[in-house]
């Protein structure tokens, strides 16, 4: 009986696509690589996806959003053709884009294009009140979680323990975790101290502060002032206070910015098309998460984009008269 509903049902399917053959096939012609759902560049994803979706109907493109390993694993993704879009930080995409860090192997990728900037990412030191971590030198001889391999918050991570010529073994233990796993680790005492490059407010970070009453450790010394003098991609930073319980007094810190990219082989009309729905929608942009409400159009055209700019992107702008030759 359940074999024959079930090829019924099958023959009824086939039949309704060889009679309505303009019905949508559910497959995406639009991938958004993005990070651990509990980050904010997942939300920027499904987001983006949800606006492109809704309007299928103006434009005929339909739009998914991938969990993946963070900016390094998205800028792989973008050059291997695994993804078409991606949500990166602007120091990797710079970096991608120069064919330095961790792209020197790689070379350049000058196929690499950007669309538009979004919110910004504070590098944000997060600790147990019991681990008597006050200030980021305070990390030497504590178990910390680095973040995971192809991750934005590792490869920060690592670029402020070169500056500090850190290496793993000034640590009592150096987790990989990543951001979704990160917070309960805290609190069941596995680390004492984590690590995101992430917008706030953010999920992962409120977990640890109202679960185990953790605190956000500010991270400006003279070592960060040259990092951040040193790099046009880093810019000092503050995490309002308030945002967190526990935690009344902003905190210093320094950040990058989110930045939405793509290679050069995405369609003209595809890159348009997400960057009509984004602009023509965005004040019901900013309310699908709180890190997005203070986002300004005009720094969204600029703010920490390396790579030229995608076409479908320069014609829309230029269409607004927000681009002058």
């Amino acid at each position: 009986m359940i074999a024959h509903t079930l090829n019924h049902c099958a023959a009824l399917l086939f039949a309704a696509l060889m009679c309505f053959p303009w019905l949508p096939a559910y497959t995406a012609d639009l991938s958004i690589g993005t990070a651990s759902r509990a980050g904010v560049y997942y939300q920027v994803g499904r987001a983006l996806c949800r606006l492109t979706n809704e309007s299928y109907s103006e434009h005929g493109l339909r739009c998914e959003t991938l969990v993946t390993g963070g900016s390094i694993a998205n800028l792989r993704g973008l050059r291997n053709d695994t993804m078409n879009l991606a949500v990166v930080q602007s120091d990797w995409h710079y970096h991608a884009m120069q064919g330095t860090g961790p792209f020197q192997a790689a070379g350049p990728d000058t196929e690499l294009r950007a669309l538009f900037s979004v919110h910004g990412e504070p590098f944000t030191l997060v600790a147990r009140r019991d681990a008597d971590i006050t200030q980021l030198d305070d990390l030497i001889g504590k178990r910390v979680n680095i973040g995971n391999p192809g991750s934005g918050q590792r490869a920060t991570m690592e670029v402020v323990m070169a500056a500090k010529s850190w290496t793993l073994a000034d640590f009592a233990l150096a987790n990989e975790l990543p951001a979704a796993q990160q917070s309960m680790a805290l609190c069941h005492d596995r680390v004492q101290a984590m690590v995101y490059t992430v917008g706030h407010p953010n999920d992962s970070v409120a977990q640890a502060v109202r679960l185990c009453d953790a605190r956000l450790v500010e991270v400006s010394d003279s070592t960060i002032d040259i990092l951040v003098d040193d790099n046009p991609y880093y810019a000092y930073m503050e995490i309002p206070g308030g945002l967190y319980t526990g935690n009344p007094d902003p905190v210093r810190t320094f950040g990058v910015k989110a930045t939405l990219v793509a290679s050069a082989q995405l369609d003209e009309d595809y890159a348009y098309v997400v960057v009509q729905t984004l602009f023509e929608n965005i004040e019901r942009f900013k309310t699908l998460h709180p890190a997005f409400a203070a986002l300004v159009v005009e720094e969204m055209l600029q703010d920490g984009l390396s790579a030229p700019l995608h076409p479908g992107a320069e014609r829309y702008y230029r269409e607004r008269g927000w681009l002058q030759d």
